[in-house]
């Protein structure tokens, strides 16, 4: 039997087990599992791939999405750019040595779940946050040719901060993707602390976060008359490319 998983460390729920257990059920896809590998540190990971032969692909999550990088031969040239990987394809050329290849597929989630509501006056955007999901979003709006602007707690270089933010910049900027964890469940009442007051009609909203299904960054935006867009078809895209990835010659 084939299998697949998740690595990361702790793994109280997950979105990836749930998904992939109903294509499974769905698609009716038999001979293949699905599991959680919490491993307390990263060193531990060589010993899971080597406890477990029958392991073909994983994805990664925090906090290892950098640290794994260490131990792959191969990266994307994505997962190179933003110098984190979510999806490792494991092969294991006659039972040898495992080959192992990152992977960043939260840029092609992002990129087709965004694309179409994209206008023609989304030419800026505002990326809130700069973390590691800002790195992909980031490396995606590059190649979507959409300039883009990082805004933090603390004003950088090139970047702005929250309260730098103001009626022009909003104007200017009419994509704004938030990818802080504020808002998510259970703490649903916190959002980025921007101007909503400056948002209107020919807004785009963009938040990673998809629990709630409707963030306080994204009902503000909605009131104000902004087209939103929630993190749940960014993550079920990224999922399809994964399965794609490490079952393209089983």
């Amino acid at each position: 039997m084939n299998k697949f998983g998740l690595i990361g460390f702790p793994l109280t729920h997950s979105f990836s087990k749930k998904y992939y257990d109903a294509k499974m059920e769905r698609e009716q896809i038999t001979g293949v599992d699905y599991q959680l590998y919490p491993i307390p540190d990263i060193p531990a990971f060589p010993l899971l791939l080597a406890d477990e032969p029958q392991l073909m692909g994983v994805n990664v999550t925090i906090p290892y999405k950098v640290a794994v990088m260490g131990y792959l031969n191969h990266l994307s040239p994505e997962a190179s750019a933003i110098g984190a990987v979510n999806c490792i394809r494991i092969e294991r050329p006659d039972g040898g040595t495992p080959i192992l290849t990152g992977y960043n597929t939260d840029v092609y989630g992002f990129v087709e779940s965004l694309k179409p509501l994209l206008r023609a006056e989304h030419q800026r955007a505002l990326v809130l946050g700069n973390g590691g999901a800002a790195k992909a979003v980031i490396y995606a709006l590059s190649q979507l040719g959409i300039h883009h602007t990082v805004v933090s707690r603390s004003p950088a270089p090139g970047q702005f901060s929250y309260d730098q933010l103001d009626a022009a910049t909003m104007a200017s900027h009419l994509l704004i993707v938030n990818t802080t964890p504020l808002g998510t469940y259970p703490a649903i009442s916190g959002c980025p602390n921007i101007p909503y007051e400056h948002i209107e009609k020919g807004h785009l909203l963009y938040d990673l976060v998809y629990n709630p299904e409707e963030t306080e960054f994204l009902r503000r935006g909605k009131a104000n008359g902004a087209s939103i867009k929630n993190g749940l078809e960014m993550l079920e895209l990224q999922a399809e490319r994964n399965w794609e990835i490490w079952t393209a010659n089983l």
